[in-house]
């Protein structure tokens, strides 16, 4: 990264703020020497965090503010009350050109209201949506929405898929990305009314998506298609059971190697499999879940993530901003919403994002 990249963050989000945040984006410098932070909060608490982080004081910009938005919060109050927290103004640090990204590890409805009041939608999106990268058998698979829209209609669903496609061609460098719908079954009469209005207009070739069609839940791990498109309510609740399923296989196979000597002598042998196999499920190398639709870089971290998993969040900001994401999503769906065919992916940057 030769030019300096400058990203906002929300230092009082998150459930191990403000010192998590902190040392997060000093273990991002080791990645991103050149970056720049403006960093918003409380200036009491963050400034003996500071002191301890010598590599990362010259590379903040500190503003001050004691208001932060609390964890319930709903979304309509947050927007209406929080003009001076430290999400709002990190956010707004954005809309007025001041930084390339934001990243906050608070209140996901509330910030997803904020940065759609503030930074807007590009054309032809009604709703952002919450994505992510799932590792999969064949690779990785971007899943949308992860709780920002828990009520969705047809038009929402499609928008989505159109995301997806463009996500998965620029981002992961597919020429022809498969899109799914998930569903509670892969016949054409199962799912709610929007499913399958959703899944007759993306058939009806009114859009040039590559649509595979119904997929359900053994379908994520598997890989069956690029992108998987589903609404706020079952996209969060999924992401939570893989986590939690990762989190217990994690756990179980600590508690088998240390049931017995010849376990312990066995985990010897098979440690450096297993640490790639932990690290290849690693949630945080996954932390980061990107607002796609909105005129802006705006970058959600897991709240309860810890200092690498947030550095790995801002990776995620720096990636999209260095490879120019949002002139390329722009472009894409002006492309996909004519109808026009894709122009060719640029270099994927997947690689890049991890």
């Amino acid at each position: 990264m030769s030019d300096s990249i400058t990203i906002a963050l929300d230092a009082m989000g998150g459930d191990h703020a403000p010192g998590m945040v902190l040392r997060g984006a000093d273990i991002a410098l080791e990645r991103f020497p050149t970056a720049k932070f403006h960093v918003f909060g409380d200036r009491v608490r963050i400034a003996p965090l500071l002191a301890k982080l010598p590599r990362l004081a010259p590379a903040i910009t500190l503003h001050h503010t004691d208001e932060a938005i609390p964890g319930d919060a709903k979304p309509s109050v947050a927007l209406r009350t929080g003009r001076r927290s430290s999400m709002r103004l990190a956010i707004d640090a954005v809309a007025d050109g001041r930084a390339d990204g934001v990243v906050s590890a608070g209140n996901t409805g509330a910030m997803m209201a904020m940065a759609k009041f503030a930074l807007k939608t590009l054309p032809g999106i009604d709703r952002p949506a919450i994505a992510t990268l799932f590792p999969t058998r064949r690779g990785d698979s971007v899943m949308l929405d992860l709780g920002a829209n828990v009520e969705c209609d047809a038009e929402n669903l499609v928008q989505f898929a159109l995301m997806g496609d463009v996500f998965a061609r620029t981002v992961l460098g597919l020429a022809q990305p498969t899109v799914g719908l998930l569903n509670v079954g892969s016949e054409d009469l199962k799912g709610n009314d929007a499913v399958r209005a959703a899944a007759a207009r993306l058939r009806g070739g009114m859009t040039p998506i590559r649509f595979y069609g119904f997929i359900e839940g053994d379908d994520i791990a598997a890989g069956t298609v690029d992108v998987i498109v589903t609404d706020g309510f079952t996209g969060n609740v999924t992401l939570k059971a893989v986590e939690g399923v990762a989190k217990l296989f994690s756990e179980s196979l600590r508690a088998s190697f240390r049931y017995s000597l010849s376990a312990r002598i066995g985990y010897l042998f098979a440690r450096g499999a297993l640490k790639k196999l932990a690290a290849r499920l690693d949630p945080r190398r996954y932390n980061g879940a990107m607002f796609l639709g909105l005129a802006g870089i705006a970058v959600k971290s897991h709240g309860s993530t810890d200092a690498f998993g947030f550095a790995n969040a801002i990776g995620v900001a720096v990636d999209l901003k260095v490879n120019g994401f949002q002139q390329k999503i722009s472009d894409e769906l002006a492309r996909l919403n004519t109808g026009a065919v894709p122009a060719a992916p640029a270099a994927g940057v997947a690689t890049l994002l991890r």
